[in-house]
């Protein structure tokens, strides 16, 4: 992953964090990791465990950055997110994954920020 690529996402997690903090999730940990990947952002809201995929595009040449949650990527965020809620059974047991899609223009200047509650299905 280039360099450019990798400052994007990290601009893209901050930048979602702050806007899930306005609505009053509560982000627990950023950037877990284990051997079936990486979860951007743990979260609670509203009595809920959220697993939180950030999506950071500048422009629309390779879709939105909602369409690039599909197949093993869904699958695997899937897998990450009943790992994470079994390491930690002290947090609640409804558990869903949600997707920020940050979008860019071409020009770096933000278009729109979204949530999509319970964007990945398990």
């Amino acid at each position: 992953m280039s360099d450019a690529r990798r400052g994007l996402g990290a601009w893209g997690e901050r930048r979602a964090r702050e806007y899930l903090e306005n609505l009053g999730y509560q982000v627990l940990e950023t950037n877990y990791r284990s051997n079936a990947g990486e979860i951007d952002l743990v979260a609670l809201e509203g009595g809920c465990l959220v697993c939180v995929e950030v999506r950071t595009r500048r422009g629309r040449s390779y879709g939105t950055p909602e369409e690039s949650i599909v197949g093993d990527k869904a699958r695997r965020l899937t897998v990450l997110a009943e790992e994470y809620a079994q390491a930690h059974p002290e947090l609640p047991v409804d558990i869903r994954i949600d997707v920020v899609a940050i979008e860019l223009t071409s020009r770096g200047s933000l278009l729109r920020i979204d949530v999509l509650r319970n964007a990945v299905e398990g």
